[in-house]
């Protein structure tokens, strides 16, 4: 069974008054918020992270997005930081239901993450801002380890969408790099061209071939040349 935080049933409570209202903009939703996330953060503790997200205008600029953010040491960021791999779905389409609850994140470092967002939106519907909410998995990770003789590890995975954090979007963009890679099951080094064309095509449904120079770090990690990646990239497309 899955322990569910005071933080996550709070977000989950207020998620249904979100979608029922609209906002005029990412600094109203700030103000309205904002207290309730000293709020969330306080009552929950220091392993759980509270940040805002200006999500607003046509032109969101993924790599300065956070508005105000507490505890932000569980990931590194702190204001004028960067959305997560999440942002680039968000914006894709922006009318949609993207309120997700206990789906997965990962940070930089590795560590382990339980995540919940709400999404904000304006009288025409678009998004323009997200509340998210996220617990560091790994003192309680750390302690079930201690207990394993005890207490049999759940089997049971988390549905939702996979989330990458980091302190930067390149630190986003190569921990999403990482994630397709290992989904291979192979290390680079023995992946087939069908193999490096299937990571590319993970890739670029989960939009991380949107970012800024993305195509070369793509090609390095996967150790073949900027125009070989685009000829694939084009492969993974068509086979679509």
């Amino acid at each position: 069974m899955t322990i569910r935080t005071a933080a996550e049933e709070t977000a989950e409570a207020f998620a249904g008054e979100a979608s029922r209202q609209t906002y005029e903009s990412a600094e109203e939703v700030l103000r309205l918020y904002h207290p309730v996330m000293r709020a969330l953060a306080t009552a929950a503790g220091p392993t759980t992270e509270v940040v805002l997200h200006n999500l607003d205008g046509a032109d969101v600029d993924l790599g300065h997005t956070i508005m105000a953010i507490e505890n932000g040491h569980v990931t590194g960021r702190s204001v004028g930081g960067p959305s997560t791999s999440l942002g680039l779905d968000v914006m894709k389409d922006r009318r949609a239901d993207h309120d997700a609850f206990g789906y997965t994140g990962f940070t930089s470092d590795g560590r382990e993450l339980r995540c919940s967002s709400v999404y904000f939106h304006n009288a025409v519907g678009d998004i323009i801002a997200s509340l998210c909410i996220n617990v560091d998995l790994s003192p309680l990770q750390q302690v079930r380890n201690m207990l394993t003789a005890l207490l049999p590890a759940s089997t049971t995975a988390a549905d939702g969408p996979k989330e990458h954090f980091g302190t930067d979007l390149v630190a986003v963009m190569d921990s999403m790099i990482s994630d397709a890679i290992h989904e291979i099951g192979r290390p680079v080094e023995n992946m087939s061209r069908d193999d490096k064309i299937s990571v590319l095509k993970r890739l670029d449904q989960r939009g991380a071939t949107q970012m800024r120079k993305s195509v070369e770090a793509i090609a390095k990690r996967l150790g073949i040349s900027r125009v070989t990646a685009y000829s694939y990239l084009d492969e993974a497309r068509a086979g679509r």
